[in-house]
């Protein structure tokens, strides 16, 4: 297979990936030392593996790296603010949302996609955003609260 090199933005620096054009772009982002993306079913199914991709979640497990060329691509690594969780990620830790921590990462990127869409979601529209989350530790009530405490901290920062 051919080998190509795909330019883009990651977490907000400019970057060099290189691989297969085929290679799926978790790979890709685990080969660079960015181990919060994780595998887990493999078929983009399970949510583990979501990253931001010009803002939208989108599965890295079935995503090629010759379709990221370009873009502007996030990782949980990226949500953090100078080496610091960011809001989001600081509601997650004080409402104690995480059991395993599996599935975090993929939660905490399609809910910075959700609050970045609309700033106030209700509880039922977080719940429908991370349906198509899998975690089997239960802690999907503390996650709920966790982006619902986050959302509510964003709207008091000043513009």
């Amino acid at each position: 297979m051919a080998q190509i090199s795909v330019t883009l933005e990651l977490n907000r620096q400019p970057c060099r990936l290189e691989g297969e054009a085929a290679m799926p772009l978790l790979y890709a982002l685990r080969e660079q030392g960015l181990k919060g993306t994780r595998f887990g079913c493999g078929a983009g199914q399970c949510g583990a593996c979501h990253v931001l991709i010009a803002g939208r979640s989108r599965p890295a497990c079935d995503t090629p790296l010759s379709s990221v060329q370009g873009q502007q691509v996030t990782t949980v690594e990226g949500l953090a603010e100078g080496g610091v969780p960011g809001v989001l990620q600081q509601a997650f830790l004080d409402e104690q949302a995480a059991q395993c921590g599996y599935c975090l990462s993929g939660i905490l990127i399609t809910a910075s996609e959700l609050l970045a869409r609309d700033s106030q979601p209700s509880e039922q529209q977080v719940r429908q955003a991370l349906d198509g989350h899998l975690c089997r530790c239960g802690s999907h009530q503390r996650i709920v609260r966790a982006v619902l405490l986050a959302a509510q901290r964003m709207q008091s920062i000043p513009a």
